[in-house]
């Protein structure tokens, strides 16, 4: 297979290289950027990923996008580098399995993603002497995990916006307490107000001098890494029927997964865990797909998204189009147009979904550490709670995503314990924090930029 080139899921913009997504994040037209053509991967070399490090897994799935735009031998150490913390798999019950993606430094899976995105773009940046803009909208660990992956490198300034009232101190603390190249904004209003403030930027004349790009899943190199532990986690259950029970908020892990699918890995099934933003499984029911707007909070906080970016990529993926309507100058009008229907019935068969109120979570929680006496904070519990609901015959692998102590205040209301708190969050205790906060108006976000 030749260079593989990405097209927009709103049709409209011409094709490009993985190193022009990389940099551009999202398409001119709005849209998300999808590989034409997706690589496959055989099953005789998916059985081989058993005898490898987790860094190796990386670099065989990531080369097989990138090609030429980063030489092997420099992205084989970049993986290197992002990739030097564990990622466990536990065996609850004969059925059950847990995938722990919260070893890494700021103690989030988006590690996995902000890691290796970071140093891919810095490396490509570097090369041709540009510097860059990133701006990330974040519900909770993805402004954390991308602050902590950028901090300090010399082409790319930060900027992470981020809904007031509606994350955790700690996760706070992640991207407020760095300085430097990175700078954190606190908006007046929902996770859905950052992100739309984000995309409405990218595509604005008057910020073409920043090189703005994205740090958000809307950025397919940040959705490729995702893709590495659903490999690492079949190989290492060593079962050929596991289904995947995907905690999701904008939808980027979920598709992470199905870009493994894509490329080969046998997965018949996922069971996508949404929070009270219910959007997903009333669309899977009903077949008319209406956002939560505004998105509801709840304790799982990097799930509150009412209206998943990266939902245009599944439903694209599936024969149809779904995208934003917008104003002449790029505000959006209306949210969730479904201009193509996809295949819903092929959807249908894929992909189960529930919807996981605060009441289950709680009780999932407590369940969970009076039977394996394990602590999970809630966006495991959301997934463990909807694996629990699909009351299927398969294995089913489901993930814990943060550590327990970024929500310290949920696990002493319900167990009555204090989670353990690891020394690379329990040092930011201590910190001074500096951020801004202003109103969801985009204007004033622009003078910021400025």
């Amino acid at each position: 297979m030749g260079k593989i080139l990405f097209r927009s899921t709103n049709r409209q913009a011409q094709p490009v290289t993985f190193k022009e997504t990389l940099l551009k994040g999202q398409a001119p037209d709005y849209g998300l950027y999808v590989p034409v053509e997706i690589p496959k991967i055989t099953r005789q070399d998916i059985k081989k990923f058993s005898t490898m490090p987790y860094y190796e897994i990386a670099f065989e799935i990531v080369k097989l996008f990138v090609a030429d735009d980063i030489p092997e031998s420099d992205l084989y150490q970049l993986c290197r580098q992002a990739y030097n913390f564990p990622v466990p798999l536990a065996k609850l019950d004969r059925n059950l399995y847990l995938l722990y993606l919260d070893k890494g430094p700021t103690a989030s899976f988006k590690d996995f993603a902000a890691r290796l995105m970071s140093r891919m773009m810095n490396y490509v940046a570097s090369k041709e002497a540009r510097k860059l803009t990133v701006l990330v909208a974040t519900s909770g660990d993805t402004g954390g995990a991308v602050a902590d992956a950028f901090f300090g490198l010399e082409n790319i300034n930060v900027v992470v916006l981020f809904p007031e009232k509606e994350i955790t101190v700690r996760q706070r603390k992640q991207m407020t307490t760095l300085g430097k190249n990175i700078k954190a904004i606190a908006v007046r209003g929902t996770f859905d107000d950052c992100q739309a403030l984000v995309k409405r930027a990218f595509n604005d004349p008057a910020l073409s001098h920043l090189n703005l790009t994205s740090a958000n899943s809307i950025n397919f190199g940040r959705l490729l890494p995702q893709s590495v532990y659903y490999f690492k986690a079949y190989v290492e259950a060593n079962c050929d029927d596991l289904v995947f029970c995907v905690p999701s908020g904008n939808f980027g892990n979920l598709m992470g997964g199905v870009l493994a699918r894509e490329m080969g890995l046998p997965i018949k099934k996922f069971i996508v865990a949404v929070n009270e933003n219910d959007e997903f499984p009333r669309f899977l029911e009903t077949g008319i797909y209406s956002p939560v707007v505004p998105s509801r909070k709840c304790s799982s906080s990097a799930m509150n998204v009412g209206h998943p970016s990266n939902l245009a990529r599944l439903i694209d993926l599936y024969g149809g189009w779904l995208t934003d309507e917008r104003d002449k100058d790029g505000k959006v009008i209306r949210k969730g147009v479904m201009k193509k229907a996809p295949d819903l019935e092929s959807m249908r068969k894929h992909f189960l979904s529930f919807a996981i109120s605060e009441h289950e979570v709680d009780d999932t929680i407590r369940k969970v550490y009076q039977k394996y006496s394990l602590i999970i904070e809630p966006h495991g519990a959301v997934s463990v709670a909807a694996a629990l609901k699909a009351n299927i015959n398969e294995p089913v692998c489901c993930f814990e995503t943060a550590n327990p102590a970024k929500f310290a205040e949920k696990i002493r209301q319900i167990l009555d314990i204090e989670p353990p708190v690891p020394e690379n969050l329990l040092k930011l205790d201590a910190l001074e924090e500096k951020y801004i906060v202003i109103d969801n108006d985009y204007y004033q976000f622009c003078e910021i930029l400025r």
